[in-house]
């Protein structure tokens, strides 16, 4: 008989601009900036004041491996922001644990869907989104007409009892 494995990391909220985090969203800009060659970010930036709340998982040793936020926009829907994994990590689980932690969170702010904006050479991204139940939509707010932008939303159901 199996027990179940413990996820070799952690998951808490962060402050937007704690060192970590801050680390975390320039390793994510030096990416980004790697695949586009510039700061393409349509719309407003994130800030502090902006995230309703942040998260950053961690491995054992307590070294940063991701990170993500969320940012209310319009009606109560929230948007995901500065969603990262460090390249050594994706594939282990992280990514979806973010993505699950989100979604909680989202819940808690009493959001009825889930919005992000992803860039069209972040096939990864693109993918993993889709996997994990994300429907692509027309391009929004900030967005529209951002031909490096492709948007996606996920419609919040109430947890299970």
């Amino acid at each position: 008989m199996s027990t179940p494995e413990t996820r070799p990391f952690t998951i808490a909220p962060e402050h937007f601009d704690a060192p970590d985090a801050v680390r975390l969203r320039a390793a994510q800009r030096i990416e980004i900036d790697g695949t586009y060659g510039r700061d393409t970010e349509p719309g407003e930036k994130p800030t502090a004041e902006s995230i309703a709340v942040f998260f950053v998982a961690r491995d054992t040793h307590g070294a940063p491996l991701g990170c993500g936020g969320l940012r209310v926009v319009e009606d109560g829907v929230v948007e995901i922001k500065r969603m990262y994994v460090r390249s050594e990590a994706r594939g282990t689980g992280v990514a979806a644990a973010l993505l699950a932690q989100l979604e909680v969170a989202a819940r808690a702010l009493g959001a009825p869907a889930l919005v992000l904006e992803t860039g069209t050479e972040q096939r990864r991204a693109i993918h993993f989104y889709e996997r994990e139940g994300f429907t692509r939509i027309a391009n929004f707010g900030p967005y529209v007409g951002a031909p490096l932008s492709v948007c996606y939303a996920k419609v919040l159901t109430a947890p299970e009892a």
